[in-house]
């Protein structure tokens, strides 16, 4: 059956509707839990779980290592809301489509958002399961998940990317990663269209370019986040060398290994990280409950940037890959 012609802000609407009817509560912190990653859902106490295909409107996620549910729960008393698996633009999909659950979980009350991924290491430093906090990106999608018909109840038309990824985050990941005894590094992270792995010449093109690692995901994402008023922390988990850097050809089953092994070290790291993000949003002592009304989207984007926001949703309505 061909679904109904309904603009994006009602697709989002909708499915935030559905999910905060099955919601034990309203989400603080977003995760998005990128390709093998989606394990450390199970270290959220209280957890309830959501197939993608029961939710209105969100994409089927078709690749190998990405589960495709919503997973509710609380790390360290903070509520949080994860999306277990993503899906792809190089599946096909429109960037309005790839990036509609990232929005939803802003409507739904999240106000900050971890972004993961798996990712080819180019910086010299960096092994497979090392974690590097993303400071930045180069989006070489091709688009951005903002062209088209501007919709301010979504967001501003033009939107600032000099903080991106919150500096403030970054420091709170840094401090988390010592108390769980794990090594981060920061650099700039590549997003590539896919599905293709990048050619050893490309490689070194993303390396003149100032990248450090590189993957098929995560910057549309991170836009729309902060379109959407949320703030954002990325991290990537590097899982092979990138191409002419490793001796053997690359393979999705090697990215979903190397995942699956640093599962238990990011739940660790993202137990730590999590407490600190809700307190840097207000979540640690002022957690919503059921009924309680959150701050949507634009209100967060006001009181973060001082700048003019517009209502959320919920206020006006009711194959192989690293990333």
């Amino acid at each position: 059956m061909k679904e109904r012609e309904i603009g994006l802000f009602e697709k989002v609407g909708e499915a935030a509707d559905a999910l905060r009817a099955v919601a034990p509560e309203p989400p603080v912190v977003g995760v998005v839990l990128g390709s093998g990653l989606g394990g450390v859902a199970a270290s959220f106490a209280g957890r309830r779980e959501i197939p993608y295909d029961r939710v209105p409107h969100f994409p089927p996620s078709r690749v190998a290592g990405h589960a495709g549910s919503v997973v509710f729960g609380t790390a360290g008393e903070i509520p949080v809301a994860a999306l277990v698996g993503r899906v792809h633009f190089y599946e096909g999909h429109s960037l309005d489509l790839v990036t509609l659950p990232v929005r939803v979980l802003a409507a739904l009350g999240a106000r900050a958002i971890v972004l993961t991924n798996a990712a080819g290491g180019i910086r010299s430093d960096l092994r497979p399961g090392d974690f590097l906090v993303i400071s930045d990106h180069l989006n070489l999608v091709g688009a951005s998940p903002l062209r088209g018909k501007a919709d301010e109840r979504l967001g501003p038309r033009f939107l600032d990317c000099s903080a991106l990824y919150d500096p403030a985050f970054q420091e709170i990941a840094r401090k988390a990663a010592e108390r769980a005894r794990v090594a981060v590094r920061r650099g700039v992270y590549a997003a590539m269209p896919g599905p293709a792995y990048e050619t050893p010449a490309e490689i070194r093109m993303l390396r003149t370019l100032g990248a450090d690692a590189v993957g098929m995901s995560t910057a549309p994402e991170a836009i729309v986040a902060a379109h959407a008023g949320m703030r954002v922390l990325g991290i990537s988990v590097i899982t092979n060398p990138a191409a002419g850097i490793s001796r053997h050809p690359l393979s999705h089953k090697e990215v979903l290994e190397v995942g699956k092994r640093a599962e238990e070290t990011l739940a660790r790291f993202l137990a730590e990280v999590i407490p600190g993000l809700g307190a840097a949003v207000g979540g640690a002592t002022a957690r919503p409950g059921r009924g309680t009304p959150v701050t949507p989207p634009a209100a967060a984007r006001e009181s973060r940037r001082g700048g003019r926001g517009a209502a959320s949703p919920r206020s006006r309505s009711r194959g192989g890959s690293r990333g």
